[in-house]
């Protein structure tokens, strides 16, 4: 069967992912903000009667973690706010709607990967905007899918992965946060996944969907440098040094274990998660293969 897609925030990395891998015979819809604005309700109902899609995906976020903290009005209009709104227009047009979240809905104390079920308590402004844009999504339409993902980098927009390459090639030394925990993402894995879910059209409820395994940041950062070195996109390593969250504060407060457990979505989606440092590889190579876009 073909879909007609309508992709909320496609000018995100995740959003031109999606669209970079859209299924053969589906059509994807990714207007600008000019076009479709969450936070307008009114105009939201608008764009889904002009474009009649068959799902909405909403990639549309605040995402600026630590600038949610003096701007939580802000964060919260578009990520709670808007998702709701989204969501009772989807509702009110009889549209399947898959909307995205974060593990910044936990508060990073567990020990073992979270589940779907697990209990949110959220510790910065920003994760409470996704949580309230999950409950506002959930009560709106109960028959919606949630995705929650981690980490998310790919070659398009900015990320860890972009900003770790850049400063890499400056300063004989780096310094990166070692005891942070969390499950690195290629956002065109999470992109596949999201298709798949669009596929499936029973599928509803919340789901958990990362790259397998998990490492701090200063280990990832060790390996996209030598992932890196090794396809000649940095020409020389520098030393990476681990220093404690405590060493970067910053405005947020980040969980310190964020894993996320994909059981139920590899289930139910058929799916396998792909080791996340096969991924990085994966996005090395593809930003390379681009890099004159």
């Amino acid at each position: 069967m073909s879909y007609r897609v309508l992709v909320c925030g496609g000018h995100g990395q995740l959003g031109r992912e999606l669209q970079a891998s859209v299924p053969a015979g589906w059509s994807c819809l990714a207007p600008g903000r000019e076009q479709l604005d969450i936070t307008v309700a009114g105009s939201t109902a608008d764009v889904l009667d002009e474009l009649q899609p068959d799902i909405v995906v909403n990639a549309a976020a605040y995402t600026a973690v630590d600038r949610a903290e003096s701007e939580p009005e802000l964060a919260h209009k578009i990520n709670a706010e808007g998702a709701s709104q989204l969501a009772g227009a989807c509702a009110d047009a009889d549209i399947r709607l898959i909307h995205v979240s974060t593990d910044f809905v936990f508060d990073g104390r567990a020990s073992t990967p979270y589940g779907p079920e697990a209990i949110c308590n959220p510790l910065g402004a920003y994760g409470h905007s996704k949580l309230g844009g999950e409950q506002g999504v959930q009560e709106q339409l109960p028959g919606s899918a949630i995705i929650r993902t981690s980490w998310l980098y790919s070659r398009f927009g900015a990320n860890f992965v972009k900003t770790m390459l850049r400063l890499m090639t400056e300063p004989d030394k780096l310094t990166v946060v070692h005891d942070q925990v969390g499950s690195p993402t290629w956002a065109a894995g999470l992109a596949r996944a999201i298709w798949t879910m669009a596929e499936r059209p029973q599928l509803s409820g919340i789901y958990h969907w990362s790259d397998d395994g998990q490492c701090s940041w200063f280990e990832f950062a060790q390996a996209i440098q030598s992932e890196a070195h090794a396809l000649g996109i940095l020409e020389r390593t520098i030393d990476i040094e681990p220093i404690p969250g405590s060493d970067y504060p910053t405005p947020a407060q980040r969980p310190a274990y964020s894993v996320l457990n994909s059981d139920r979505s590899a289930h139910d989606l058929d799916l396998t998660p792909v080791a996340w440092r096969q991924q990085l590889r994966n996005m090395l190579a593809d930003l390379q293969e681009h890099e004159n876009d």
